[in-house]
């Protein structure tokens, strides 16, 4: 999707904000893509990107283990930008100093700009800015001067206006530096004249001729899940080869109350586009078996999954195509291809699916964060109560039931999800949050139902406020509403005495618990 020469290459150096600097990149309607810091430099010079932004990282640029990509991605030619680690990683091959055993600066600080900088147009002499480092520049590199300073910090920001080059040590991406987005739309537009030329109407132009020039005159197969992503899958492969795709709905076992029912309706009622349905609950349920270990559900579920689509696609005939609803989130979580980052999970779209199958892979929105997805399916035409409806993950409730799974585990699980989910309804809530949900714990717990006492099951329900799920924080739901979840739940779900609320914000946890 890349516009040539109008993009933006963000190197990856570790940093935790690496995702983010790329989504704000984005608010900004420029494409970014994220790479390895590694990358060869030939291998991305050739794609030509309209600027480079060097993230930040948790190493020292002098140790022997840093992360030091080729240094011609430093040299003029390129815009760049150099946040925190890319700062010191500047100065360092640039003949400046780096020094260590500093106290570390973590928090807000007051920048203080000392000249007049493209990077700072609009900008207060004094700003506030967060902080997180512990090497600091002490001495900036040859042909650069200094822009900004704090009451720590001598060098918080250089430039190199020549050579249009340009480093902080402090982070513009995070919410918590105010003006951070107004310093990326001046380096962006202003020092490297790109274009805000990133839409989601754009980017359906171009995904829908891509599909077209790749399936010509083949078919393909869609598993649907009834969220967002699968239905803005099928949208644009509707949109782009019609009656050719065919989404087929898998009754897994694993799915919410109504599941089938309610997608089937939408597709066929509202969006008009006939969809197959097939019921191997059964079949899934006992493949699983006594199975608890989280990443072999993945596994057992994702190969038992193309078995089926194997199977539905022979009776619709020739079929070379699986498209999948992948993200660009799960493709960063699931690989360490993308930088020097540890593999945080396998998701059932990307980690889950057997190395060899019968199929070549269609995943349209694998470089598009969840925002862009539902901003895709807006202009598409998705129905509302499909376009905020929360992620439900590929595995379905197989991640959110420790432990083995059985259908009474399951269908315990879904009547206490549907109490869950229609009380933040009938509250105002739903629409408020990222994603809510219930999890079926491995343990009991003693509790006092009437006269009798009683040893029965623990439930926890989670609910998350995010923008793309890379993080996220709990959600502070009044007490009267947790109090009427908990109640129904008590005394409607047999087996269940007890409920927890999950208070975890990610990092340092996930949003789902496996």
């Amino acid at each position: 999707m890349k516009k040539t020469g109008n993009w933006v290459a963000i190197l990856d150096f570790g940093s935790q904000y690496t995702q983010l600097i790329a989504r704000r990149v984005r608010e900004l309607s420029v494409y970014s893509e994220i790479f390895p810091y590694n990358t060869e430099y030939n291998t991305l010079i050739a794609q030509k990107p309209g600027a480079i932004i060097l993230s930040g990282g948790p190493d020292s640029v002098y140790s022997e283990t840093a992360p030091i990509p080729d240094i011609r991605f430093m040299a003029p030619g390129v815009p760049v930008l150099g946040i925190c680690f890319g700062l010191q990683l500047l100065a360092h091959k640039g003949g400046g100093r780096v020094e260590g055993g500093h106290q570390r600066e973590y928090g807000y600080a007051d920048l203080n700009i000392q000249a007049d900088s493209l990077l700072f147009k609009g900008l207060e002499k004094v700003e506030p800015v967060w902080m997180s480092h512990g090497d600091r520049v002490t001495e900036p590199p040859s042909g650069f001067k200094i822009i900004g300073g704090t009451s720590m910090l001598k060098i918080a920001a250089i430039e190199n206006i020549d050579k249009k080059i340009f480093g902080i040590q402090f982070h513009p991406e995070v919410h918590h530096t105010p003006k951070g987005l107004k310093i990326l739309q001046n380096f962006l537009y202003d020092v490297c004249g790109l274009r805000p030329d990133w839409t989601m109407q754009s980017f359906i132009e171009e995904t829908v001729s891509t599909i077209r020039e790749k399936v010509r005159s083949g078919n393909v197969i869609l598993g649907l899940s009834g969220g967002v992503d699968s239905s803005v899958t099928a949208l644009l492969l509707h949109k782009a080869i019609g009656d050719k795709v065919h989404p087929i709905f898998i009754d897994t076992g694993l799915l919410r109350k109504d599941e089938t029912t309610e997608v089937t309706q939408v597709f066929k009622e509202k969006l008009g586009i006939q969809i197959v349905t097939a019921d191997y609950s059964k079949l899934f349920i006992k493949k699983l078996g006594r199975t608890a270990d989280p990443e072999r559900k993945r596994k057992i579920i994702g190969a038992l999954f193309i078995k089926c689509f194997e199977r539905e696609a022979r009776r619709i005939g020739d079929v070379r195509y699986l498209a999948q609803g992948t993200l660009y989130p799960d493709v960063i979580e699931s690989t360490s291809v993308k930088g020097p980052s540890v593999v945080i999970k396998s998701h059932h779209n990307v980690g889950g699916l057997p190395k060899k199958m019968k199929f070549q892979l269609i995943e349209p929105l694998r470089e598009l964060f969840k925002d862009e997805v539902r901003a895709v399916g807006k202009e598409l035409g998705l129905p509302e109560d499909i376009l905020g409806r929360h992620p439900f993950p590929g595995p379905g409730l197989a991640v959110r039931i420790l432990g083995r799974i059985t259908k009474d585990r399951a269908d315990l699980l879904r009547a206490v999800d549907d109490i869950f989910i229609s009380e933040i309804r009938k509250a105002g809530w739903y629409d408020k949050i990222w994603q809510a949900f219930a999890v079926l714990l491995p343990v009991k717990s003693v509790g006092v139902m009437g006269d009798e006492r009683t040893y029965e099951n623990v439930v926890a329900i989670r609910s998350v406020h995010s923008v793309d799920g890379m993080t996220a924080d709990w959600v502070k739901l009044p007490y009267e509403v947790l109090a009427r979840i908990s109640n129904r739940i008590i005394n409607e779900v047999k087996g269940v005495n007890r409920v927890v609320y999950d208070i975890t914000s990610k990092p340092p946890g996930t949003i789902e618990w496996e």
